[in-house]
């Protein structure tokens, strides 16, 4: 199929659908978009990405388009530049079709923090996507275009993916650079590919991933998979529905049958307090970077316009940043960020890759309440993988009822390569 005719029929699908999924808070004119897809099927030598339509999150700068981090208070701000993953994706002839939709300024589990509205799980109507790459997955399950791309600060791609049945991946810290990424937490933050098969997500990732000189911490990783037998990493920890852990039991002999691989159960020292580690070092970062926001250069003071998520996050920021507690509590937290570190790399010396649930409940109806406890435990299995700087992928393994379940597979700092074949030869089983 031409570009020009998939990108009719997904504009025409959008218009048809996106007003109950709200995955799009902007879709580039018609016109425009057409034009570039002609021209696109006029080239002679095509690029790495030709003929794959992109969704951008709301929080990655795309020149001239809105990068409102679906916020009121930068509504009004339209991106000056391409980020540099955006750059690659042109570069490479891959093609925008619009901005999407997310948890205000990144800051949510479910999806439903946007100022522009909650996103609709597409797989499981009228049940939330999960956040807060939430539009980024739905766009995808959807249909509304081939891939997208989220950012994923505690399992911001993962939880969403896993909630809508697509294929989601959180690199290596470092792997993929971050310039023109509107920050929730620098030292966690990483852009990643979704899709709806992990090829897909590999073929974007090959594009995107690399050093960057803008960004200080991006580096090159190479890894590739040794074809020998494999020993799986099985972690299990408290507080997953007993049906997803058998799930994902049942997916784990399976794979064993098939390629003959072993398992042996793993632990990770320090991983039950994660999640509080974790709101630390976000919420100190985010107040840090958040004081730009001073109602000066963007228009807005964002204390006086954000969502109740986003405020919360720079008062309790504010609080623990206080001169009287001399970064203490910030530096314990970085601390066990450390140690998860030295733990993955101790696992990882034992066994090849790492299996969990990427998300220890199912998705539940837009509108619920649910307690703040409960919100932020959704972010319980993918946490480590930010705190230790490792990569990750979610990978749908089936479902139970109608809600889909995702498959969390770990591989070592810098083994996106690595993890990305295994996830390919695991995907051919589901």
């Amino acid at each position: 199929m031409k570009v020009e005719e998939k990108v009719r029929v997904y504009l025409d699908k959008i218009k048809k659908e996106n007003e109950r999924i709200n995955a799009f808070i902007e879709v580039r004119p018609e016109k425009e978009v057409i034009a570039e897809a002609k021209a696109l099927d006029s080239k002679k030598k095509k690029g790495k990405l030709h003929g794959y339509v992109f969704g951008i999150k709301s929080n990655i700068n795309v020149s001239g388009l809105s990068c409102s981090c679906a916020s009121r208070v930068l509504e009004d701000y339209r991106g000056s530049y391409d980020a540099s993953v955006v750059k690659k994706i042109r570069a490479e002839d891959g093609l925008i079709i619009g901005m999407l939709n997310m948890d205000e300024f990144a800051s949510g589990t479910s999806g439903e923090t946007s100022a522009f509205g909650p996103a609709e799980n597409p797989v499981v109507s009228g049940h939330i996507p999960g956040g807060s790459s939430s539009g980024s997955a739905a766009a995808v399950a959807a249909g509304f275009c081939d891939v997208t791309l989220g950012s994923d600060t505690g399992g911001s791609i993962r939880v969403p993916s896993s909630f809508c049945g697509v294929v989601g991946m959180k690199p290596s810290y470092g792997a993929v650079s971050r310039y023109g990424l509107i920050d929730l937490s620098m030292s966690l933050d990483q852009i990643g590919p979704l899709g709806r098969s992990v090829s897909d997500v590999e073929k974007v990732f090959e594009v995107i991933k690399g050093k960057d000189d803008r960004d200080a911490k991006s580096v090159d990783f190479s890894s590739e998979l040794d074809k020998r037998k494999l020993k799986i990493g099985v972690v299990r920890l408290e507080g997953v529905d007993s049906k997803i852990q058998k799930h994902i039991d049942d997916r784990v002999e399976e794979i064993k049958k098939k390629f003959n691989w072993s398992s042996e159960d793993v632990e990770i020292e320090g991983v039950e307090l994660s999640l509080q580690a974790y709101h630390v070092l976000v919420w100190t970062e985010f107040f840090s970077s958040t004081r730009r926001f001073d109602g000066r250069k963007y228009g807005k003071k964002i204390e006086d316009y954000c969502g109740k998520e986003v405020l919360r996050r720079i008062l309790g920021g504010s609080e623990i940043s206080k001169a009287e507690f001399s970064g203490r509590y910030y530096y314990k937290a970085v601390g066990l960020k450390e140690l998860i570190g030295r733990e993955f790399d101790r696992v990882f010396r034992k066994v090849d890759f790492v299996v969990m649930p990427s998300v220890p409940v199912f998705p539940w109806k837009l509108g619920s309440k649910v307690s703040l406890e409960e919100l932020y435990a959704v972010d319980a299995l993918a946490i480590p993988a930010n705190l230790g700087g490792v990569c990750a992928i979610s990978i749908p393994c089936g479902t139970i009822g109608d809600k889909p379940v995702g498959m969390q597979l770990v591989c070592g700092k810098g083994e996106d390569n690595k993890l990305l074949s295994i996830a390919k030869e695991v995907e051919r089983l589901f």
